[in-house]
């Protein structure tokens, strides 16, 4: 008879902090169980959390918990998460579009009226605190075996110069052959262009006006009215806009390449939003002349926000037509043609420049906009930089403007192959972007090769990195439940505590002003390891705190009265009692993150002074550097124990 321990000893060997085998008492199950009790107790030691650090989950209402896609922290000290659809049809169907604000200081939450699918649209902070939000989802995909109808992309055009044509939704095209097909969003075509044309005679007299006409068009994607496949068209073909009539009809009419039965991919929109943090609420501005899901929305020096990628309204990737909010006029314009994947990874340098290191996430060819370089905006010009391993494996990748930015170092970390490739690497590699042939170089190797990885800038400079996993989308059950600082000076990882909520595709993480780092998100593909059943999107929170915040106790250094406001190249002063030891001070950009990519965070940093009681901080006068906007103001003492943020405004 096998030996059962005692309620007593069971008592005893589980919860006294023993390591306990179990070996040779038939327990398999109780062997599970202490070692999850021993590590449970672990972690909760106080000299674990010293070196390592702790995870806590965050207790989120039931109506407040949301399918996390976008993540921005905001000047208000509370984040955006935005869910738009969240990934699900059912709510795009319905237009249930869902925004939550959470405080994580008093972990209170919010719902926002939400106007629009900003599901996988792009954003980035704006010189007075507001977050600009643009693009999103028009139409969820449909993969090749569940097409009905065919569809395809259909160019109205309108050829009448007085007047727009405004379609509606459900408008029908009609082929010479008598096959209809129905637009599936409204459409307004503007006027046509009409042009004075004088010539002279041989005296020198005035011939008549000539007037010369451009016609107008504008892209909407069109399905057949009935099933199958009679209504593919594979040939370029001329339509009749079916019920218009005299002079309409006469000057509107569409045009299609083909109508297929292919996979009909997400299409974008052209809205664009701001939201503001004081009133709490979404403002509409003038919409993107391209509509754009998956992009990326990069600040310029000037305040200016470059909009890059995507996929357009027919769910083709945009061929390089980018454009530039002004955030004065509310108004776009066109900008650097330049063809990049999805989501790409745009970094704003000194001097203007915005380096790609080939870090994207989605969609485009595997031979086309991988390359890294670095991009001249104004000449239009991209030069190639050598020396990444596994370019093919750049995709998914986490990067960053390592810290300080005055270092302009770009990291690389891990990456997957295009699309649901089963590639993934382990492999790192830094680029030193002041050399005067900046090539990448290798870095340490991750755990294990890793997709989605999120990386997060601390205020004493290194990086924090957790998550990922190894296939596509988690696929395998295959999350990595690890994290790990990277020291940028020593060039080497430090294992940290290990998270319990795994995240993959569609998760978020990012500095709060406490100095803590809160994770968000997860859309794994299965929920099992042999991939048979369907994964459910994860709307659990959890917070890391670093080990210097718990060596800190009541010992963090406390930044004091001071201006809101400071100018570059200015030096502000604030009082501190703790002035004598304070190390180091850092101004950091909040971030703005999506599909692992945060093109946002930034630490810069600040020239420090100390005097009795106070300390003085000069900010570098370079908006390529510190561009306009609001940071968080970090000081770090000799111990690597940083304050909580005081918010400053940059101009």
């Amino acid at each position: 008879m096998a030996y059962r321990p005692s309620k007593r000893m069971k008592k005893t060997l589980l919860g006294g902090g023993a390591v306990v085998l179990l070996a040779g008492l038939n327990a398999p199950a109780a062997l599970s169980f202490a070692q999850d009790r021993y590590h449970a107790y672990k972690i909760d030691q106080p000299e674990y959390k010293a070196e390592y650090g702790s995870w806590e989950r965050v207790n989120i209402p039931k109506e407040y918990r949301t399918n996390a896609i976008h993540a921005a922290l905001l000047h208000t000290g509370k984040v955006l998460i935005v869910a738009g659809s969240g990934n699900d049809q059912k709510h795009f169907d319905e237009g249930t579009f869902d925004t939550v604000l959470w405080d994580p200081a008093e972990n209170t939450f919010q719902k926002i009226p939400t106007p629009e699918d900003f599901f996988c649209g792009g954003h980035a902070q704006l010189p007075d605190g507001r977050l600009l939000i643009a693009g999103g989802t028009a139409r969820y995909e449909v993969l090749d075996d569940k097409v009905k109808r065919a569809g395809g992309g259909m160019r109205v055009k309108n050829e009448n110069p007085d007047k727009p044509l405004k379609l509606k939704k459900g408008t029908v095209f009609r082929s010479a052959s008598g096959k209809e097909y129905v637009a599936k969003f409204d459409v307004t075509v503007p006027k046509a262009k009409r042009e004075f044309e004088v010539d002279y005679f041989e005296s020198g007299q005035m011939k008549p006006w000539k007037t010369k006409v451009t016609a107008a068009e504008q892209r909407v994607f069109v399905e057949a009215v009935d099933d199958g496949a009679d209504a593919v068209a594979t040939d370029a073909a001329q339509y009749e806009i079916v019920g218009l009539t005299g002079k309409d009809a006469d000057n509107s009419y569409g045009l299609a390449e083909k109508i297929t039965m292919d996979k009909q991919d997400f299409q974008g929109i052209r809205a664009a939003y701001e939201f503001d943090p004081t009133a709490e609420k979404y403002i509409k501005v003038d919409p993107m002349k391209e509509a754009r899901w998956y992009p990326t929305l990069v600040g310029l020096e000037d305040g200016r926000v470059l909009s890059v990628s995507g996929l357009d309204d027919v769910g083709a990737i945009l061929p390089g037509d980018n454009e530039i909010y002004d955030p004065k006029t509310k108004k776009w314009s066109k900008g650097p043609f330049h063809y990049f994947p999805t989501y790409p990874a745009l970094f704003l340098t000194k001097g203007g420049k915005l380096f790609y290191p080939g870090a994207n996430a989605g969609y485009g060819p595997a031979d086309k906009g991988r390359a890294p370089g670095m991009w001249d905006i104004e000449k239009n010009t991209f030069t190639k930089v050598p020396g990444l391993a596994d370019t093919d494996q750049l995709e998914t990748a986490a990067s960053l403007l390592l810290p300080p930015a005055q270092d302009q170092k770009v990291m690389v970390l891990g990456g997957g192959g295009v699309g649901e490739s089963k590639k993934s690497t382990a492999r790192t590699a830094v680029i030193d972007l002041k050399k005067e042939n900046p090539a990448f170089e290798a870095g340490p190797d991750l755990p294990q090769g890793t997709r989605y990885l999120n990386s997060v800038i601390m205020p004493d400079d290194t990086v924090f990195t957790s998550g990922g996993s190894e296939d596509y989308r988690g696929r395998g059950a295959s999350n990595i439940l690890k994290a790990q600082f990277y020291d940028p000076e020593s060039g080497s990882f430090k294992e940290a505590a290990e998270p319990t909520v795994g995240r993959n595709y569609h998760s978020e993480a990012l500095l709060l002003p406490d100095g803590r780092v809160a994770t968000f998100g997860s859309d794994s593909l299965y929920g099992d390891k042999d991939n048979t059943k369907l994964g459910k999107f994860e709307q659990r929170m959890e917070v890391y705190t670093p080990p210097a915040l718990h060596r800190a106790k009541d010992r963090r250094p406390v930044i004091g009265n001071g201006p809101e406001d400071a100018e570059r190249g200015t030096t502000v002063t604030y009082e501190s009692a703790d002035a004598d030891r304070i190390a180091t001070a850092r101004l950091m950009r909040p971030s703005a993150v999506t599909h692992t990519t945060d093109v946002e965070q930034r630490s810069i940093a600040l020239d420090l002074e100390k005097g009795r009681g106070k300390v003085n901080v000069t900010v570098p006068d370079d908006p390529t550097l510190v561009p306009p906007g609001w940071y968080m103001l970090f000081v770090t003492d000799e111990d690597g124990v940083s304050s909580e943020a005081k918010w400053v405004k940059v101009a």
